[in-house]
């Protein structure tokens, strides 16, 4: 079964309803106060949103950082990983959740917060994401030079056998979904415009190419 997470790289807190603002905000203040009771509750409804910062974007602090930062008990980030929570996410400054607890003195979440590799990408994140990032650009036209999208990381991927991530993007009127299959990246670029199910990639250490 594949577990499908949410991606959001939208800097403009504008760009967002109020409706779906307020349920994010309100998200994110549970984790920013540690009140893991009700951030567990909120995660039965909306699941995908495990790794999500506050809209905009600003540290990009999820709720596994701020588990970090907090020096949570050791179930509750056992609860946040089980659920989807990337110990390799960065935040805009470049931490992840095991730099915030060993920043912070919490020695008891080092060993539990080391990003762990369960299923290696075919090459390095890194360079892949090259590639990755460059199907994107070309793919969906002016969307990313008129509205700031911060571009999602491979490396999630690395931590489960069966990860799939959605990224929104704005003025494509749709997104990707993409996930590791065998030795390649599988990218799905869709549209509410498409009169079909839209196109299919693969991105591979070499480039990336439309799977036909």
């Amino acid at each position: 079964m594949i577990t499908l997470l949410q991606w959001d790289g939208l800097t403009d807190r504008a760009r967002f309803n109020q409706w779906y603002l307020d349920r994010r905000d309100g998200f994110s203040d549970l984790a920013r106060d540690a009140d893991w009771e009700r951030l567990f509750e909120a995660l039965g409804e909306w699941p995908e949103w495990v790794n999500l910062p506050r809209p905009g974007n600003r540290s990009g602090f999820s709720p596994l950082h701020q588990a970090a930062w907090h020096g949570s008990e050791f179930a509750v980030v056992s609860r946040l990983i089980a659920h989807g929570a990337w110990r390799t996410q960065l935040t805009r400054d470049g931490r992840r959740p095991v730099d915030i607890a060993r920043e912070r003195g919490h020695t008891h979440l080092l060993e539990l917060l080391e990003p762990v590799t369960v299923r290696p990408l075919p090459a390095p994140a890194d360079a892949l994401e090259h590639h990755f990032h460059t199907l994107m650009r070309e793919t969906t036209g002016r969307c990313f030079e008129e509205i700031e999208h911060l571009l999602p990381p491979l490396a999630p991927l690395t931590e489960g056998r069966h990860v799939k991530v959605v990224f929104t993007v704005v003025g494509m009127m749709g997104g990707f979904r993409y996930h590791h299959e065998g030795d390649y990246v599988h990218v799905h670029a869709s549209s509410r415009m498409d009169a079909d199910d839209g196109d299919h990639y693969k991105v591979t250490p070499e480039g990336w190419a439309k799977i036909k």
